[in-house]
């Protein structure tokens, strides 16, 4: 009798929606979304000094995630590559910290010098920054801020950083044992969120997402890596054959600041540029300094690392200022390390859930990341 009910019940057809309520319905879902997403920015401001350690170490472990399973092949458990590979990342740092130290406290003890060769060096521009400072305050008169006023505490240096040495070991501490427990406990934390997943296909593309993660993450960075190392190497003899002081440490701020794209690379022909300016008395000899690294930088943009990475884990230029400027913006220095990375993960993560608007993105003329 139930079921002779339930097929003569009346059927309740909805009216369509009209083109209003589905333009209200789809402007309610971007609201939310983007509510979301400026809660997630405040969020990520307020936990920088948590937050900023703990994704660097979740970026470094998926660096050195290979080299671990590579090690537990040989029967040690994972708690035991875990300690190596923090012992690896404490050497690196010690060992580039120990070389950098000597030349870079030289140079720090002969900064007033240096500023003092400087404004010699740009005496004979004083009529273009003349110039230049007139219209500036041409501009402040018409904009009314010519009455500005610029105060500046009475601060110790010596206080600052007394300050400051808690917060950074605190961060190095929490850094490090990020980084410890993601590497030893990375199997339980894929096999945990596996098993969250109910649905089959789903089961297949999360771990498609880890599988290409650790892959993408770590085949960028170790070869970036590498890459950066060899490059700063040829930068310092470069340096050096031109008779730049101290050409070592120039060549390892290059291996460093190259992690950054776009920005790093300026930083550092504007740094060289004036280190010229100090060490050569014309203005063609103070260009040698940044030419040569440029020269370096473009072979290795343009062609070495293309070849090495392969041109289909290239993204947009575009799409890779974005993502820097969004993360030096939210973490300073450790964002410009990890936006790139960041940016592998959500390709990642959009190549399997949506993977036709990826393979479209491949089939067209690949982009260079620089």
């Amino acid at each position: 009798m139930s079921n002779r009910s339930a097929k003569n019940a009346p059927v309740v057809r909805l009216p369509p929606k009209s083109n209003t309520e589905i333009i209200l319905a789809r402007g309610a879902q971007a609201a939310m979304i983007g509510v979301g997403f400026v809660v997630l920015i405040f969020a990520l401001q307020a936990g920088e000094f948590i937050l900023a350690p703990i994704f660097l170490a979740v970026v470094v472990g998926l660096m050195f995630g290979p080299i671990a399973t590579r090690v537990e092949r040989f029967g040690l458990p994972p708690a035991i590559s875990a300690v190596l590979v923090v012992l690896l990342c404490i050497g690196l740092i010690a060992a580039f910290s120990a070389a950098l130290a000597a030349p870079l406290s030289e140079w720090v003890g002969r900064i007033p010098q240096l500023w003092a060769e400087l404004q010699q060096q740009l005496a004979g521009w004083q009529r273009p920054l003349e110039a230049l400072r007139a219209v500036r305050e041409e501009l402040r008169t018409i904009m009314g801020a010519a009455d500005v006023k610029v105060s500046v505490e009475d601060g110790s240096a010596v206080e600052s950083v007394a300050t400051m040495a808690p917060a950074v070991a605190a961060q190095f501490l929490l850094f490090f044992a990020s980084l410890y427990f993601f590497v030893a406990t990375r199997h339980q934390i894929r096999t945990m969120v596996l098993g969250f997943s109910f649905d089959r296909r789903l089961r297949w593309r999360i771990a498609h997402i880890f599988r290409d993660v650790e892959r993408l993450v770590s085949k960028y960075l170790l070869s970036i890596t590498v890459i950066n190392i060899v490059e700063g190497i040829l930068v310092g003899i470069g340096l050096f054959a031109i008779g730049v002081p101290s050409a070592a440490l120039w060549g390892a701020l290059a291996i460093i600041t190259n992690f950054v794209v776009f920005i790093g690379p300026l930083a550092m022909t504007i740094v060289l540029f004036a280190v010229g300016l100090t060490e050569f008395e014309t203005l063609w000899g103070s260009l040698l300094p940044p030419l040569i690294y440029q020269a370096i930088n473009v072979v290795e943009a343009q062609f070495v690392t293309p070849t090495v990475i392969g041109r289909q884990m290239t993204l947009n230029p575009f799409v890779v200022l974005l993502a820097l400027v969004f993360w030096i913006w939210m973490w300073g220095p450790i964002g410009g390390f990890i936006a790139i990375p960041a940016l592998l993960i959500l390709y990642a993560v959009l190549r399997n859930i949506v993977p036709g608007i990826i393979q479209a993105e491949q089939t067209r003329a690949p982009e260079r990341r620089r």
